[in-house]
């Protein structure tokens, strides 16, 4: 799905229908779940596929510059087919790599073989792929030293903020991980950091890479300030279009997720 946005003073989003060549291409997906080839059979029969998605990204980044292109993954990257649960995800990491995503945050399924075993796999993402999450405390793992609440990267001449969040690891991993594993509130982590990136940084755009669910990101914004657009991901909604949610300064906060498998890859094309 194909979405169009203006950047307007103090980084703010909304909907244009402009026809300038935009000034920033965000392109991102959600859930993939190793699913690596196209779907056979069924109602998405003939979607899907990594073939496919990397044929789409290189087009995009042929048609408006590499420069000017960020490519996001919203969470649960891992886990879903055999692909996963017979070769222990020694593929995804090489997927990450081969598109050659800007900036990833964890989903739930990601901790599926473990806290160690997660960690190898992070270690095998290049290191020009930022790994992001900002609610939980790492200080005391290995992963602490790859996972970061955020990551600066520079494209379309902007600077941009990245902050991550992963879903609540009580209700969705098991007790061996999530029991050794310290949760941060939501609304703390995302204030606290896009504070720094608003008032340190001086970002021109900060986004919330939410693997926390829709409706649930609709519920943090209200709570939230300074972020621009929420990509999210966790709940496998496939949506048309934003939902604009406003945050606690009162400004309207597009929210965007794009369902599950890879069956879409979402565009958002920003214009100043």
């Amino acid at each position: 799905m194909r979405k169009t946005l203006i950047l307007l003073a103090a980084a703010a989003l909304a909907c244009c229908a402009c026809c300038q060549q935009p000034k920033l291409v965000i392109l991102h997906t959600n859930d993939t779940h190793s699913h690596f080839e196209p779907v056979r059979g069924g109602e998405y029969d003939g979607l899907g596929g990594c073939i496919e998605r990397a044929a789409f990204v290189d087009s995009v980044r042929a048609a408006n510059g590499a420069d000017r292109v960020l490519l996001l993954h919203a969470g649960d990257f891992s886990q879903g087919t055999p692909y996963f649960s017979e070769l222990g995800g020694v593929l995804e990491p090489r997927i990450i790599n081969d598109l050659a995503y800007d900036c990833i945050t964890l989903g739930n399924h990601e901790f599926d073989n473990d806290i160690e075993a997660l960690t190898a796999r992070l270690k095998a993402i290049r290191p020009e792929t930022k790994i992001v999450c900002a609610n939980l405390d790492l200080s005391g793992f290995e992963m602490g030293e790859i996972v970061k609440p955020y990551a600066i990267i520079r494209r379309g001449g902007m600077k941009i903020g990245i902050i991550g969040l992963e879903a609540d690891l009580s209700t969705n991993v098991t007790k061996t991980v999530s029991s050794r594993l310290s949760q941060l509130d939501d609304v703390e982590v995302t204030n606290r950091w896009a504070d720094y990136l608003h008032d340190t940084e001086k970002c021109d755009l900060i986004i919330l890479l939410s693997h926390i669910g829709y409706e649930e990101d609709q519920a943090l914004v209200p709570q939230t300030r300074w972020i621009d657009l929420v990509v999210g991901g966790h709940s496998h909604t496939f949506v048309d279009g934003f939902v604009y949610v406003a945050d606690a300064n009162g400004k309207k906060v597009p929210i965007i997720t794009d369902g599950c498998w890879g069956l879409e890859m979402g565009q958002i094309d920003v214009k100043r």
